[in-house]
């Protein structure tokens, strides 16, 4: 059995039976190895991220399309990217990917999402609009945009204007609440939150990093943080403190007139081992 918000379960209808609306899946913080039994402070991220993989099959299937927003393979190996690409080819849904401060770029774009070493990248879900940033910095956990993107987000939300947008990133733009990974946020994220005062069709900021779900509003922009596929951070923590929260994700519906839907799904508990995961 799921852990759930029942306040946020989709609403009327089944997933797949929902019409006009873009229906998304954010899976974030995997920290997969390439040797599959590793593991992150004691948890096997390998099979806790197949157990939220198959929990998302029973509750929130077929998507429209999958974000992965960093830190997907904590020792930047190339087995670990080949397993996740062998993942999303069974899966058959369009994923997109940016990285974390974990990843190997090079090897992310060569193993699984040829764009998402790029800085800036603007897709189209039905009527919404995604733009994927690069928050990280070479050599540092801490987060920045690279030079030209927050322009690039000016031009991109001045010249759509019509359409709702969502824009993702690894590192949190606004503190969360724990001092210790609050000093890892995005240098420039202030810059990045003017722009929700110009642009209302910004309706949503996700990101992931934090390891933690979190939610506020600024304005008609909705600012959405989403806890990991392996361990949790606790939230409001002055120094590094795990949470006993289970691996979890987030599901989204975009409306076309810009108002959507979400929630986090977690599995009940932290899995030792995952016997036959449905992967996809």
């Amino acid at each position: 059995m799921a852990q759930s918000d029942p306040a946020r379960q989709p609403g009327a209808g089944p997933w797949h039976a929902r019409q006009g609306i873009q229906r998304v899946l954010q899976f974030t913080d995997l920290h997969l190895y390439a040797d599959p039994d590793q593991t992150l402070f004691g948890v096997p991220t390998r099979s806790t991220f197949e157990a939220v993989l198959a929990q998302s099959q029973v509750r929130h299937w077929p998507p429209d399309v999958i974000l992965f927003t960093g830190d997907l393979v904590h020792d930047e190996r190339l087995e670990g990217y080949r397993y996740l690409r062998q993942v999303i080819d069974r899966c058959g849904i369009p994923c997109f990917c940016i990285p974390g401060n974990h990843d190997h770029k090079g090897l992310l774009a060569k193993a699984v999402d040829a764009l998402a070493a790029e800085p800036f990248r603007a897709e189209r879900i039905g009527s919404w609009d995604l733009l994927l940033l690069d928050s990280t910095i070479d050599g540092s956990d801490a987060g920045r945009l690279q030079p030209g993107t927050l322009e690039a987000v000016e031009q991109h939300l001045a010249s759509n204007q019509g359409r709702p947008t969502l824009i993702s990133l690894h590192h949190q733009p606004v503190p969360v609440g724990s001092r210790w990974i609050d000093t890892m946020k995005v240098e420039d994220g202030a810059a990045l939150l003017g722009l929700t005062a110009r642009y209302p069709q910004l309706r949503l900021i996700l990101w992931g990093h934090v390891h933690q779900s979190f939610d506020r509003r600024q304005g008609s922009t909705r600012l959405l943080a989403t806890p990991s596929t392996c361990a949790q951070f606790a939230p409001g923590h002055e120094e590094f403190t795990l949470d006993d929260e289970p691996p979890g994700y987030r599901w989204l519906e975009l409306h076309a007139d810009g108002r959507l839907n979400t929630g986090i799904e977690r599995v009940e508990v932290i899995p030792q081992a995952v016997e036959k995961p449905l992967l996809c």
